[in-house]
């Protein structure tokens, strides 16, 4: 079921009405909802999946109890260990298993010994590789003290299948989202009306941008070989404002349907194309996923290590390449994050000027803020390119194409004047970079009868010009 369906829009206000109709004293009941209504919205994308991450759940409830109620360091580390294999092991499985056979073989040349590899016609299920992280986090968390394993059963199917953030996060953390299934949630006009504008807001940059310059990207990728420099700088740059769109317009959407139901979400992006740097990037984009990598995968790591700056440098580049593989089974992936991993130790790297070091990131300070945005900008939206070319390949032919600066004698806007929604985007989420989103308390600044039309040209936009339906880009990953 997608946010930008005509059946969320059914299920939505339904599921609502009989939470608040159950009443906020009645927590399980309204939790029991909850999850039935989680259930059936992911079971509505293949219901054969609901056995796997209702087995997910009950594999990490046990084992965070297991470690909880002992003291025995082998059993702690038997129960995070079994959590670990389980989770790893069905990630590896559904997403990575083809593509590690088919590297196997080509590395050992076993094509030419007779033994030919054919895919197994394996189905990845939506939402894999968030669900497990969130899951394997609190058994983690629990091993080390940082939460109490919790003995409520139903709370903890609700923490890993709330719908509103199921498919494609924010990757909540335990300590933070589960204790919200415990407490009373009464219906809060204010935090509802709040929901609702950031809802409204999330299906514009989807619908309006994300789903109209994927339009462009679409066509001039499509044979990126018959395109000239031009074209291909143009469909690369609308390709980042389409991923961002795609992916803040659900995180928006998912956290203003979470406020509808009295729960708060964790803040996933913060107008990550303002970034001075490319380290500066990664703390304004998918702030839940770099946050969980960096608990769990890079402190880890330099910890166990001495903390000298040649094994940060190695700690970053393991930790950024598999942010890279968990986009997806691909070498462009790995490559986007190892890309990423060299522009940030580039960054930090220090350099002894006149008896000081240095580094770049203290050089980018000191220049003007323009000239920064256009740096990161740029190394970025170069860098998205691996994350689109479906291969190696593709990405080298599209790089090659941009700095020989071939004629683009093709050339047009393909989406025309709806190019202009994308420096609108910007200018509004510029003028508001300080609150969650654009309409965050917008009825403390503008007087209703505008507000209303505010409101009321976000929904004829978005329902005149809305592009054409595209699921989500990060449902694949």
């Amino acid at each position: 079921m997608l946010f930008n369906s005509f059946s969320f829009a059914l299920f939505l206000p339904l599921v609502l009405l009989l939470y608040y109709s159950i009443g906020y004293k009645k927590i399980k009941w309204q939790n029991v909802l909850l999850l039935f209504g989680s259930y059936l919205f992911y079971g509505l994308w293949d219901w054969r999946f609901l056995s796997l991450i209702i087995l997910s759940s009950l594999v990490d409830y046990l084992a965070g109890i297991e470690i909880d109620k002992t003291l025995n360091e082998k059993k702690r580390k038997f129960w995070v260990g079994f959590s670990l294999f389980w989770n790893l092991g069905i990630l590896i499985y559904f997403k990575y298993f083809n593509f590690f056979i088919f590297e196997f073989s080509t590395l050992f040349n076993l094509d030419s010994n007779g033994y030919i590899y054919q895919n197994l016609d394996i189905i990845l299920p939506v939402g894999l590789s968030f669900y497990t992280f969130q899951t394997l986090s609190y058994t983690i968390d629990v091993y080390r003290n940082k939460i109490k394993a919790t003995y409520k059963l139903l709370d903890f199917l609700c923490f890993v299948s709330f719908f509103p953030q199921l498919v494609a996060g924010p990757i909540e953390k335990a300590t933070s989202l589960l204790p919200q299934f415990s407490k009373e949630r009464q219906f809060n006009l204010q935090l509802s009306k709040d929901g609702l504008r950031q809802i409204m807001w999330g299906l514009f940059k989807k619908m309006i941008i994300a789903d109209n310059v994927a339009i462009a990207v679409n066509a001039i990728y499509a044979s990126p070989q018959d395109q000239g420099s031009l074209s291909l700088l143009y469909a690369s740059t609308l390709f980042f404002f389409q991923i961002y769109c795609d992916f803040s317009g659900y995180s928006d959407i998912a956290i203003g349907t979470a406020k509808l139901f009295g729960f708060k979400l964790s803040k996933n992006f913060n107008i990550p194309y303002l970034s001075r740097s490319v380290s500066e990037f990664w703390r304004r984009w998918h702030i839940t996923l770099t946050r969980w990598f960096t608990d769990y995968v890079y402190g880890p790591l330099i910890k166990g290590w001495k903390r000298s700056s040649f094994s940060k440098v190695i700690a970053l580049f393991l930790t950024m390449g598999l942010i890279g593989l968990w986009h997806g089974a691909n070498w462009t992936f790995i490559f986007f994050g190892l890309f990423q991993a060299l522009m940030i130790s580039l960054e930090r790297v220090s350099i002894r000027i006149k008896g000081v070091h240095r580094n770049f990131l203290y050089y980018l300070a000191k220049m003007p803020l323009g000239l920064t945005i256009v740096y990161s900008f740029t190394l970025i939206m170069s860098s998205c390119i691996f994350f689109r070319a479906e291969n190696m390949e593709m990405a080298g032919t599209i790089f090659g194409r941009i700095i020989s600066f071939l004629p683009s004698d093709n050339f047009n806007f393909e989406i025309g004047w709806r190019i202009l929604f994308v420096p609108l985007l910007i200018v509004i989420e510029y003028m508001t970079r300080t609150k969650d989103h654009p309409f965050k308390n917008f009825e403390k600044i503008v007087s209703r009868p505008i507000r209303w039309a505010v409101y009321y040209i976000f929904v004829f936009i978005i329902f005149r010009y809305a592009g054409p339906t595209e699921a989500f880009i990060y449902f694949q990953f």
